[in-house]
């Protein structure tokens, strides 16, 4: 998997000419991040007598967290393998009619495919938005700054992922997957960014 490499190893990787690990990829990544960062809030929290009472909701947002993280690392990998197809349907030959019908059909496939984990990674990572505003709630005070830090890079995450959607979706010839597809990626970003706003205005609030 992509994200088990050593941090340098996968930014050498990322920097480099190779297509993947791309921007999804990338995304992916701060989204695990951002998740990471919440489990860290959460282990601050637990065993402390000041947050008893919230304790076992606290060890049900680390438990889904952690799934959360995982599940990015997960789709870190499938990015690039939905990319491959595409790829390679980029050189497919147009010189007759057969092939360039064929391409037609490869491409929009592959469009569709390459478009379709990206919004996964959204839809992940909008879960653990959720979570991170619990523990901006509820959590460790001392570590509200790291909750705030995690939602600005889910936040980023989030956007990310939905350019790796839009630069594909404008080349789809079918007009209303590609809509969908664009819809629930702008639901996505419109519900991320008010959540974002509000999570970060209430961390600014209890450490300035």
């Amino acid at each position: 998997m992509m994200l088990e490499k050593k941090m340098t190893d996968f930014l050498e990787v990322l920097s480099s000419k190779e297509p993947v690990p791309g921007g999804g990829g990338a995304s992916a990544a701060v989204g695990a991040f951002a998740a990471a960062l919440g489990m860290m809030v959460a282990n601050l929290t637990v065993g402390k007598k000041t947050y008893a009472a919230v304790e076992e909701e606290i060890l049900g947002v680390r438990e889904r967290l952690e799934k959360i993280r995982d599940q990015l690392v997960v789709l870190a990998d499938r990015d690039a393998e939905a990319f491959e197809p595409l790829s390679k349907a980029y050189g497919m030959p147009k010189e007759t009619e057969e092939q360039k019908a064929e391409k037609e059909r490869v491409m929009e496939n592959a469009l569709y495919e390459a478009s379709v984990v990206p919004l996964q990674i959204m839809e992940t990572v909008k879960t653990a938005m959720d979570e991170l505003e619990l523990l901006e709630e509820k959590g460790s005070r001392i570590a509200v700054s790291d909750a705030g830090v995690g939602i600005l890079f889910a936040q980023a995450a989030l956007e990310g992922a939905s350019l790796n959607i839009f630069i594909n979706t404008r080349m789809m010839k079918d007009r209303m997957k590609a809509e969908d597809l664009n819809r629930r990626a702008d639901e996505l970003i419109k519900e991320g960014t008010s959540q974002k706003n509000r999570i970060y205005e209430n961390v600014l609030k209890k450490i300035r």
